[in-house]
């Protein structure tokens, strides 16, 4: 008998990666502070479920692309998608990748485009401060100082999408956590647990592959 869902995990399957300690990615910029720094000093395999809910969210975004660049849609033209990325700060290195770059064509304006696949396409009233976090990095990057973040429900393909202006201020926020992170990384030196200590994260522990060392760890007062 053939189990396909042993078959789907085996494919799937990757083996726990080591990440380099100055560089960091702008996906990482609204996640728990201690948890990307265990993702470096202790990083894990991906549980199967969850590389299942990647896989979903690429196929998403490669059905985005289809969209966008269709001859269908006349009105606009996808000039890049995934296109590389990176920030050359002081001590560290950001790498990533931009969605989408997007012409509108009746303005000859370019957009940046951040597209996220959602489960639920009702708990978003507003995009959710990381993603505009990760496009303000791109839209630094690039110069393109317009930005679209756009959630896609997975199970009906309906959209909703938030328009992002460029904000300088929020730039050097954004650096001044990633400059915290690697100092931490770098004097190995345990961050607060900032989806415990404020509201607004707290939904992050219960999916969190560190939940167990996190807990031991504020357990000792670290």
């Amino acid at each position: 008998m053939i189990n396909f869902n042993n078959l789907i995990d085996n494919y799937l399957h990757r083996g726990a990666s080591q990440k380099k300690i100055g560089r960091y990615y702008p996906s990482e910029v609204g996640s728990c502070m201690r948890k990307v720094w265990y993702s470096y000093k202790h990083p894990q395999e991906i549980k199967p479920e969850l590389r299942r809910v990647f896989k979903m969210g690429n196929m998403v975004h490669d059905f985005v692309v289809d969209v966008l660049k269709s001859e269908k849609n006349p009105d606009i033209e996808l000039l890049q998608s995934e296109m590389p990325l990176v920030i050359n700060e002081k001590d560290f290195i950001l790498s990533g990748r931009v969605d989408n770059i997007l012409l509108l064509k009746s303005k000859n304006e370019k957009i940046l485009v951040e597209v996220k696949s959602t489960k639920l396409l009702d708990i978003y009233s507003e995009p959710s401060s990381s993603h505009v976090m990760q496009l303000q990095l791109y839209m630094h990057a690039t110069g393109i100082h317009k930005g679209l973040v756009v959630y896609l429900e997975k199970s009906t393909l309906q959209a909703k999408e938030f328009m992002v202006g460029y904000n300088p201020a929020e730039i050097d926020k954004i650096m001044a956590r990633f400059s915290e992170l690697h100092t931490h990384l770098i004097e190995d030196k345990l961050p607060q647990p900032e989806a415990k200590q404020d509201e607004k994260m707290s939904w992050m522990c219960s999916s969190c592959e560190y939940r167990e060392i996190c807990d031991l760890a504020c357990g000792s007062n670290q």
